[in-house]
């Protein structure tokens, strides 16, 4: 039996985070009252940032840094691999992901500072690697486009991953830094079933509200790589060559796709989304992914997690390969420009000699 579905949320359960020893799950008091529960809102908390940049050496990854303005994400995608991070706060994986979020209303001013430092060297950022920068709450917050204009003011490159519409928004600042050879934006494309797309992402703009997004972004000079990323067997897989063509049609001049994640908790979310949402096909679901992570629902080995091994993922891999070919799309593009990185004055700086 699947659990109770809540009304533009990705998931129904709240359980608590791994590193808590207490129970956040609803319980019987006794009382046989029907009551109705208040709407879940979202909750916006602040954090004053001590650093913003984050460095990684994952071979998985294409970057070795990124910066989030946010945590958490409202848009509530169930699949999110991000998702049990927000356990490191004392907070669930589950509706508090989606619920309860942490702007951090200094990251243009750490920014800066990072960018500033002597020993700084340039190398292209990722923005919107954890949870999305132009989720809703950047529309009254604005710290997305605070930090765009302090990679602007510094010539540094820019790397964003979205699925959000506000990016639009951010045209005047995307388009010259594009002109540069300084921007680059990815858009996810997960399926072209509205429904399903609702369902799974249920606060994400729908997929033609995507196409839309990278038909203006490329229309303004902005380069855009279409993602199919998750790729879910048995659910969104058979669409592969429909999503590539309709980003390829819409401007992408480029393809990536990564198959279904499921680490820590997003597992569990995951089994009770498709209980409730697709029972008819979660036994076929869950066995491909297996198939592929050696009869677990994931497996975290760098080289593995982002597609899997065996026949299935092979066969996913081939129509990737075949579809970007046929369609003329990039796997591989050209890197951002790091030679025009500069750090502008700053106040106390001595004047240059002339």
């Amino acid at each position: 039996m699947g659990v109770s579905h809540i009304r533009g949320r990705g998931v129904a359960t709240n359980a608590v985070g791994r590193f808590e020893h207490f129970d956040t799950v609803p319980c019987d008091d006794g009382w046989e009252i029907e009551e109705e529960l208040p709407p879940l809102r979202t909750e916006v908390r602040e954090e004053i940032a001590r650093s913003l940049i984050t460095y990684n050496r994952s071979p998985d990854l294409p970057f070795d840094r990124s910066i989030n303005p946010y945590r958490g994400c409202e848009h509530g995608c169930v699949y999110c691999f991000a998702r049990p991070t927000h356990a490191y706060l004392g907070l669930s994986a589950g509706l508090d992901f989606e619920t309860r979020l942490i702007a951090r209303p200094n990251a243009a001013e750490i920014l800066r500072k990072e960018l500033s430092a002597k020993g700084y060297k340039v190398a292209p950022v990722a923005l919107g690697t954890n949870t999305d920068p132009y989720q809703p709450i950047e529309k009254t917050r604005g710290i997305t486009r605070d930090c765009l204009l302090v990679l602007q003011e510094f010539n540094h490159p820019i790397g964003i991953v979205t699925k959000g519409a506000l990016i639009e928004r951010d045209l005047d600042i995307l388009a010259p830094m594009a002109e540069k050879g300084l921007a680059r934006v990815g858009i996810s494309l997960t399926t072209l079933d509205a429904g399903l797309s609702r369902r799974m992402e249920p606060r994400a703009p729908s997929p033609q509200r995507r196409l839309t997004i990278i038909r203006r972004l490329t229309q303004a000079g902005v380069p855009v790589r279409v993602m199919t990323s998750p790729v879910v067997p048995g659910l969104t897989d058979h669409e592969l060559e429909h999503l590539l063509e309709a980003g390829r049609d819409a401007g992408a001049d480029a393809a990536s796709w990564i198959m279904l994640r499921l680490p820590r908790e997003v597992s569990t979310l995951w089994r009770e989304w498709l209980q409730d949402h697709e029972p008819a096909r979660a036994e076929k679901i869950m066995s491909k992914l297996r198939e592929m992570h050696g009869g677990r629902d994931y497996d975290p080995r760098w080289g593995h997690r982002m597609r899997g091994e065996g026949e299935y993922a092979g066969l996913i891999a081939k129509r990737f390969a075949l579809a970007v070919k046929r369609l003329g799309l990039a796997t591989r593009t050209s890197a951002l420009r790091c030679d025009l990185f500069e750090r502008p004055a700053q106040v106390g700086d001595q004047l240059s000699l002339l």
